[in-house]
C-alpha cells in the first residue's frame, strides 16, 4: 500500500485542462482586472519557482512535466496568445489554433535550462503580450471570434480570462509539484 506521502506525489488536486469548460458571461469592462491578473503572472511564477534546488524543479513525477518544464510551457504559448490577439485585431472568423499536444513544451528540454532564461524570456514575452493589448482600441474587447477547440465564441476580453486561467492552472500545479512532501 503506498504511504499517503507517495500517493501525494501521484494525483494532482488540480483539474484537467482540456476537461475545463468555460462560461464567458461577465462584462466586457472586467478586462482592466484580466489585465491586472496576466502582469502578476511572471511574479508568481518567480516566487514559487526562485530558490528551490534543481532536484524540485526538475523531478518529474510519472514522467509528467516538471515544474520547471510547467513554466517553460507558459513561455512556449505566448506566441498563441499575442498571434490571438492578432485575430481580433484582425477581424478573422476563428482564433490561432493551438497544438493540443503541446509538442513545443516536450521538445524544448525545458528541465534542461538555466531557470533564470525561463523565467526572464517569460517576463519579456508577457510584457510583449500586455503593451499590445495596451495598444488596442476598447471597442475591440467585445469582438468575438469561434474558439478552435472549444466551439464557442471567445470575445478579446474572454481571450485575456482564458489565458489568466491557463496560467493558475499551471501555477497551481507548479506549486503542488515543488510542495510535495519527499
Amino acid at each position: 500500500m503506498l504511504s499517503l506521502q507517495k500517493l501525494a506525489e501521484f494525483m494532482s488536486q488540480v483539474p484537467i485542462w482540456f476537461e475545463r469548460k468555460f462560461e464567458f458571461s461577465f462584462p466586457v469592462e472586467l478586462y482592466p482586472n484580466l489585465l491586472a491578473r496576466l502582469r502578476g503572472t511572471p511574479a508568481r511564477v518567480e516566487e514559487v519557482l526562485r530558490g528551490r534546488s534543481q532536484e524540485i524543479l526538475t523531478r518529474k513525477p510519472q514522467e509528467k512535466w516538471s515544474a520547471q518544464e510547467h513554466a517553460g510551457h507558459l513561455l512556449d504559448l505566448e506566441p498563441l496568445w499575442l498571434a490571438r490577439v492578432g485575430d481580433y485585431l484582425a477581424g478573422n472568423a476563428k482564433l490561432t489554433a493551438a497544438d493540443l499536444k503541446n509538442r513545443k513544451t516536450d521538445e524544448a528540454n525545458h528541465s534542461a535550462r538555466p531557470l533564470e532564461h525561463i523565467l526572464t524570456e517569460f517576463r519579456a514575452a508577457r510584457a510583449k503580450l500586455l503593451r499590445r493589448v495596451d495598444e488596442l482600441d476598447t471597442s475591440l474587447f467585445n469582438r468575438a471570434i469561434p474558439h478552435p477547440r472549444l466551439k464557442i465564441p471567445m470575445r478579446l476580453v474572454d481571450h485575456l480570462y482564458f489565458v489568466a486561467e491557463h496560467d493558475d492552472h499551471h501555477l497551481a500545479r507548479i506549486w503542488e509539484l515543488v510542495n510535495t512532501i519527499r
